[in-house]
């Protein structure tokens, strides 16, 4: 684990630490919707203050968008912050405990186009963080330890992960088309963190996404072998300035899939 790595695994845990602490006595219409119409409680933003203040400190110089709010001008760096303090809240709200905290640091390559070189995805109701990054591979830290992880499984039927809020008939579709396979309901960024440890195949999304849902969890899938990719079965990326929406999406440990995902875009 590198200085930065464990600085922003040690961020993401306090402030699922903080969540946890507003779970304990939260009730389940305890909450606001924004302008888009998504939820907000109070546990977002408490986790929010605590990443911002804690990213300012650690690298005052780089910008930091964030699902909550955002300090500073991306467009000023060639590198970001980029943070979702609770990813989940519609899991959160309802208590399954399938919520993350995602915490990426982002790299500016053409104009406003932006990939992921370090991620951690933090799992308070599990204890579990995984990380992982560019040239340094990819970790899952739980009560046993760190360890390195890898995507890719020996699934006799590929297993696929997919939303328990934001199911599809398109989801539905695909895991038809893939053929005999096993499904198994997974909410936030963990889908895409279960296939770069190799738990999980795949995790398919037809469905809105914002750059914070994934971007973190990008970087984890990366450094362990694995690929996000859109619907051109290219690596995907990210615009943190005009357009914040993701398209649809694969998070899958090889290339086996890409042809099929390819095929499902119309």
């Amino acid at each position: 684990m590198d200085d930065l790595s464990m600085k922003l695994c040690i961020v993401a845990q306090r402030a699922g630490s903080e969540i946890m602490s507003v779970r304990d006595s939260f009730k389940p219409e305890e909450f606001e919707l924004k302008g888009d119409g998504s939820p907000v409680t109070v546990a977002d933003l408490r986790a929010h203050q605590i990443i911002e203040e804690a990213l300012s400190k650690i690298h005052p110089e780089i910008p930091i968008v964030s699902e909550e709010g955002s300090a500073g001008d991306p467009l000023s760096s060639e590198l970001c912050f980029l943070a979702d303090p609770l990813d989940g809240t519609k899991e959160f709200i309802r208590g399954n405990g399938m919520y993350t905290v995602n915490i990426a640091l982002m790299e500016r390559r053409d104009n406003s186009r932006w990939s992921p070189i370090l991620g951690v995805v933090h799992a308070p109701e599990f204890g579990i963080t995984w990380f992982g990054g560019r040239g340094m591979g990819a970790m899952r830290q739980d009560a046993g330890g760190i360890g390195a992880i890898s995507s890719g499984t020996n699934n006799s039927a590929p297993l696929i992960v997919g939303s328990v809020s934001h199911a599809s008939p398109r989801d539905r579709d695909f895991a038809e088309a893939v053929g005999e396979h096993a499904f198994e309901g997974v909410g936030s960024s963990m889908k895409i963190c279960r296939v770069a440890e190799g738990s999980a195949d795949m995790a398919p999304r037809f469905g809105t996404t914002s750059c914070w849902d994934t971007a973190a969890a990008h970087a984890v899938l990366n450094a362990a072998g694995g690929s996000l990719l859109g619907p051109d079965g290219e690596e995907l990326d990210y615009d943190l300035v005009e357009d914040i929406l993701n398209p649809w999406f694969l998070a899958t440990s090889g290339g086996k899939w890409v042809d099929l995902w390819i095929e499902h875009q119309v």
